[in-house]
């Protein structure tokens, strides 16, 4: 546990101090929680929540006093991305069982039951603040999950091995450089 709070520092930015969840009880529901200490299945509301928020609030479970969304961590992130205005949780993921290199550890953004996202342009917004970097990003929206970035066909080069184009050459090698050791076993 200690290991994924440092590595979600390293690849998503320390704890902004101007951001605070307020209102926003979006993980109290939507995220999967399995620790020795808690546990809660994914689109279930914690049991411990109420109608103003975490009945037990000062003596919280150690993953509830410890993991932050993205919006409280990445500056870039406009402030009306926090999950409850915008629709939209963005989170790191580590998957023990990934199917390819870009699922192993990457930024997940869900888009909330009822978000309209999509429609009004926010998910654009959070997705261009967060595809800059070396750190894969999935979108999904319920019924799917799309991979935003790399871009398809770098993710097919980096996973095929292929010879990329000339003008994928820089990115694609950096993405091998990365993720290549996990790409060799799918």
């Amino acid at each position: 546990m200690h290991s994924d709070t440092d590595l979600e520092t390293i690849l998503l930015g320390p704890v902004l101090a101007d951001r605070a969840c307020g209102d926003c009880v979006a993980c109290c529901t939507v995220l999967t929680v399995d620790t020795p200490d808690f546990k809660k299945p994914a689109g279930t509301p914690c049991g411990h929540l109420t109608s103003h928020g975490c009945g037990i609030h000062s003596v919280r479970p150690h993953i509830c006093r410890t993991w932050f969304c993205a919006w409280r961590r990445v500056a870039d992130m406009p402030d009306e991305a926090r999950p409850d205005r915008s629709g939209l949780l963005v989170s790191l993921n580590f998957e023990h069982e990934p199917r390819n290199c870009f699922e192993g550890v990457s930024i997940n953004v869900r888009a909330l039951a009822g978000s309209d996202a999509i429609d009004n342009g926010m998910a654009a917004t959070v997705l261009d603040s967060l595809c800059d970097q070396l750190i894969p990003v999935w979108f999904s929206d319920g019924a799917k999950k799309m991979l935003m970035h790399p871009e398809d066909e770098v993710a097919r080069l980096v996973l095929s091995g292929e010879a990329a184009p000339a003008h994928l050459q820089d990115e694609v090698a950096a993405w091998r450089e990365r993720y290549g050791v996990f790409a060799a076993n799918g």
